[in-house]
């Protein structure tokens, strides 16, 4: 066995130095803990950094899935809970947002009367589409239910226009399945997504029942069978993923050519679109003229069978305890192997957040986020801007044309830090202290209603995309904007006492992460102002595709369960974002110093200790189940191999870690990927 370059250090991480202890030496922020020493970090350095943990971690029963990410979301919740437990002790007076928190909270956590109500308060809906005679009463159904949050096999919303980004427009969508994509119906050569559907069809059977149905058996067939024929007309997610091909606008009479099945003027009109709107961006047009295929071609009663399949499923975690722990029994353990529910206050907190979002994060953000956060990640992010801007000068693969665009659009780049500057006005949202259905359904045509108000106004840009108490991120191209919520700003991704590597590797790849969405292979086909336009010569993007090919190869021969591979076209815009992000951290990170050598930290050098907080960050256990869904329908790889992957083509980890060839981290510097 080579020996290991940092071998002394492992020795000094497990064992603490004297240095460590000392209490005027910065904090360095590292789980030593978790450093597994009989694993050298050139053989696996997700095995080196997180070893321990692995071995020593258990997923907990409510879970699906255990990670850093995880871990920090827990905290987050139980931050959460502080405030809605205050709110609740002093709602204040009727109407008030503290009070519309406190009903929302109580009303779901009424056991007894949820018990007591069983299936009566989705009666009406089930009896609205009972009574329905004729195929030319579904449009104004489907508007309906749209209108409260049910699934239809297509979805209508508005956002900013991608070829006027000043301006909303209407987007039609694919929509409709209950199962997580389209290849747990279609896929008959998988004994596991076969074995996930025969469950899938016995359980709406056992929900229909429930509900009353006494021909339970024969519906639950029919349903399947309209979701299998929506599913095999929808795009895969890779074929989503192309901007392109996904901007169709088609004006309102128009429609019927597209989906002649269907009466679009009663819809449009039902739902409260025209005149607002004469025309629509459609994302997959050969979905809608399948969906109206077949929509022709079953019966009004399998329809009928389909949309009270979606009244139940839409509403049944908020139903009596029998109907919730069915669900969960499919959509918790069969979905996701997870063996144990949440606690109620959980999920009744996950609800009331979901509500009233920006009322929770006004609460929020005076209670948890440190007035000297904000300022120094807005530091750390100017200094990644500047780090970026740097990168797009030296690189030889792309012309000075295209880089003054790409500069163009770096420096438009808005920063959404912590919390927004105006928070949403739940005034017209009605709430009750005891009827928790009620409240789902005015919380869900308050939210709707909102978005649809948008059509014919300016593009608000200060809008957030995520709410502050969020821990994630995000990149929307339509605003080129981040943002980094709160949440987020908090151990161990951030802390405000640490020394700024293991900040850098944690939080910072967060920023580079999302700054490089803007540029990889769907985010940078918009310009500056959010506009789709091709503002790339055709060499230079002919050579950015050529290096975009090495990431699809490189993941996509990873396999997180056996027999399943991580679908390198579907991940790569997350995987540009990691290897480009990760890239500019170090770069960043190095400006930080100001010319300085890193300090070493526990007998780790900075850049270690940047790339050991990096694969720290992406620990996490997942069940089969649950990796098996993320790889069908997830864009991002499962986390190990994000921090195995992503490192690999790192010059900056070769250095620092002393990586060889015959090394089993090591690739060829011709197979390594740079995008930025």
């Amino acid at each position: 066995m080579k020996r290991s370059l940092i071998g002394a250090a492992c020795c000094a991480l497990l064992a603490f130095s004297a240095h460590a202890q000392n209490a005027a030496a910065p904090v360095s922020g590292i789980d030593l803990k978790t450093l597994d020493s009989a694993v050298r970090p050139q053989d696996d350095f997700y095995g080196y950094v997180n070893g321990i943990w692995v071995r020593n971690t258990e997923i907990p029963a409510d879970k699906s899935t255990w990670g850093t990410y995880i871990e920090l979301r827990e905290t987050a919740q139980g931050q959460l809970r502080n405030v809605i437990d205050t709110t609740i002790k002093h709602p204040g007076k009727a109407g008030s947002e503290t009070h519309k928190i406190a009903d929302l909270y109580n009303s779901f956590m009424n056991e007894k009367a949820r018990n007591a109500a069983g299936f009566k308060p989705l009666h009406a809906d089930l009896a609205r589409i009972a009574a329905i005679k004729d195929k030319r009463d579904l449009p104004a159904l489907f508007a309906y239910l749209q209108r409260n949050g049910v699934q239809t096999p297509f979805s209508a919303g508005v956002s900013p226009d991608a070829r006027d980004p000043e301006n909303y427009t209407l987007n039609v969508s694919q929509s409709g399945l209950g199962l997580p994509d389209r290849d747990y119906y279609l896929k008959d050569d998988d004994a596991k997504l076969k074995g996930i559907r025969a469950k899938y069809q016995q359980h709406i059977e056992t929900m229909l029942t429930m509900s009353g149905d006494h021909e339970a058996a024969a519906h639950a067939a029919q349903i399947l069978d309209v979701e299998t024929r929506l599913a095999a007309a929808q795009w895969t997610r890779v074929q989503m993923r192309d901007p392109v091909k996904s901007y169709n606008r088609v004006a309102f009479d128009q429609f019927n050519e597209l989906a002649p099945a269907f009466d679009w003027k009663a819809y449009f009109a039902a739902a409260g679109l025209a005149p607002k709107a004469s025309s629509a961006v459609v994302r997959q047009p050969s979905f809608i003229t399948g969906f109206s295929e077949t929509l022709d071609k079953l019966p009004l009663e399998a329809w009928k069978s389909y949309l009270s399949w979606r009244v139940i499923e839409s509403y049944a975690q908020y139903l009596d305890s029998a109907t919730v722990k069915e669900r969960f029994a499919f959509d918790g353990t069969v979905l996701r192997g997870v063996p144990q529910s949440e606690p109620q206050w959980q999920l009744a907190l996950r609800f009331t957040d979901s509500s009233l979002s920006d009322a929770v994060g006004k609460l929020y953000v005076q209670m948890y986020l440190p007035p000297e956060t904000k300022p120094r990640v807005m530091a750390m992010f100017d200094n990644f801007v500047a780090s970026f801007r740097d990168g797009i000068e030296q690189l030889d693969w792309m012309g000075p044309e295209t880089k003054k665009e790409a500069q163009a659009k770096l420096a438009a780049l808005k920063p959404n830090i912590a919390y927004p500057e105006k928070w949403r006005d739940y005034s017209a949202l009605k709430t009750s202290p005891t009827d928790l259905v009620a409240n789902v359904k005015a919380a869900r045509a308050w939210s709707h209603q909102r978005n649809l108000e948008k059509l014919g106004k300016l593009v608000d840009r200060d809008e957030w995309s995520m709410t502050p108490q969020t821990v994630n991120a995000s990149y929307n191209p339509l605003l080129n904007a981040i943002t980094i919520p709160a949440a987020i700003l908090q151990p161990p991704f951030f802390n405000v006492k640490a020394e700024d590597a293991v900040n850098y590797g944690l939080l910072g790849i967060t920023f580079g992460h999302e700054i490089s969405h803007a540029f990889d292979d769907s985010g940078s086909q918009y310009d500056a102002k959010g506009r789709l336009r091709n503002w790339w010569t055709d060499a230079d993007r002919t050579a950015f595709k050529a290096r975009a090919a090495g990431l699809v190869k490189q993941y996509g021969a990873y396999s997180p369960v056996p027999g399943y591979f991580i679908n390198g076209e579907l991940t790569l815009g997350e995987n540009i974002g990691d290897n480009s992000g990760l890239s500019l951290t170090y770069k960043a990170y190095h400006r930080s110093l100001g010319g300085k050598p890193s300090p070493v930290i526990d007998g780790l050098t900075g850049e270690q200790r940047l790339y050991i907080g990096f694969a720290q960050k992406w620990r996490a256990k997942l069940r089969p189940e649950a990796a098996i869904a993320q790889i069908k329908s997830d864009p991002h790889s499962p986390g190990e191999f994000r921090a195995k992957g992503t490192v690999m083509n790192q010059p900056g980890f070769y250095e620092a870690f002393g990586i060889k060839p015959g090394d089993p981290m090591y690739l060829p510097p011709e197979q390594r990927v740079l995008m930025w």
